[in-house]
């Protein structure tokens, strides 16, 4: 007899109790993967393409050069996995709180697992995205850094997050970038207008993108965002002082 569901991890962490599993649904040939969040669904293998295009929107212009990429956040790693598809990568960094989620693809549990591991160009990280930017050393920076973390900038996994959606938080993270660097956000749903002009007076240009999508759990369209942020291709006097003190 063939299992319709099982469970393939439960761990209590400090966000709350995580689960993997995976199902056969009859509108989805394979198994489908799904992440809760006490109980809540967090993620699924069978919505993943603004995933996908947080790291294609944020590479596609950048083909022609060598790229190193930081990604927050690995999830069932369908935007880690699309940064590798890209052969002018050069490293990816994928930096990621829970330690059972990094075990599901060090384990082989989760469907994208071998393209993650077996990629030497490829580095999982266990640790907090916010507290590792801080840690970048000066003289370290990336050609495009990419974020699905929280739900929203205004809508936290967790309420100490909030620093970061903050201009200090932004210039910090801006910092991190190489001149004409591209930092790439996820959201579920439309920024504030009020946000896109906070991240306007750190960035030189912001664009926002819809991702529309077919999705199963619900049976009908749906849409994402993801927010996509441009670093000055030449610094100011004010940030050549941030980034030599």
């Amino acid at each position: 007899m063939t299992h319709q569901f099982e469970e393939l991890d439960y761990r209590k962490t400090p966000l709350g109790e995580l689960v993997l599993r995976r199902r056969q649904s009859p509108s989805v040939s394979d198994w489908v993967y799904e992440v809760t969040l006490d109980h809540e669904m967090l993620m699924s293998s069978s919505v993943n393409v603004s995933e996908k295009e947080l790291a294609r929107i944020a590479l596609n212009p950048r083909k022609e050069q060598p790229v190193d990429v930081l990604v927050g956040g690995l999830g069932l790693g369908y935007t880690a996995a699309a940064a590798l598809e890209y052969p002018n990568l050069r490293q990816l960094v994928v930096v990621e709180l829970l330690e059972p989620v990094i075990a599901w693809h060090r384990n082989r549990l989760v469907p994208l697992a071998e393209t993650l591991i077996e990629d030497p160009r490829c580095a999982l990280v266990e640790g907090d995205f916010f507290d590792y930017v801080n840690t970048i050393g000066p003289g370290r920076q990336y050609d495009a850094i990419l974020l699905d973390i929280d739900h929203a900038p205004d809508c936290w996994l967790d309420p100490k997050h909030r620093q970061f959606y903050t201009p200090d938080g932004l210039k910090n993270l801006a910092q991190r970038l190489c001149p004409g660097g591209v930092f790439a956000l996820w959201s579920a749903w439309k920024p504030e207008l009020e946000f896109i002009d906070l991240l306007g007076g750190v960035f030189q240009s912001v664009q926002t993108h819809e991702i529309s999508f077919y999705n199963p759990h619900i049976n009908q369209d749906d849409s994402n965002w993801v927010i996509t942020m441009e670093k000055r291709k030449s610094p100011t006097s004010s940030e050549h002082t941030k980034n030599t003190q």
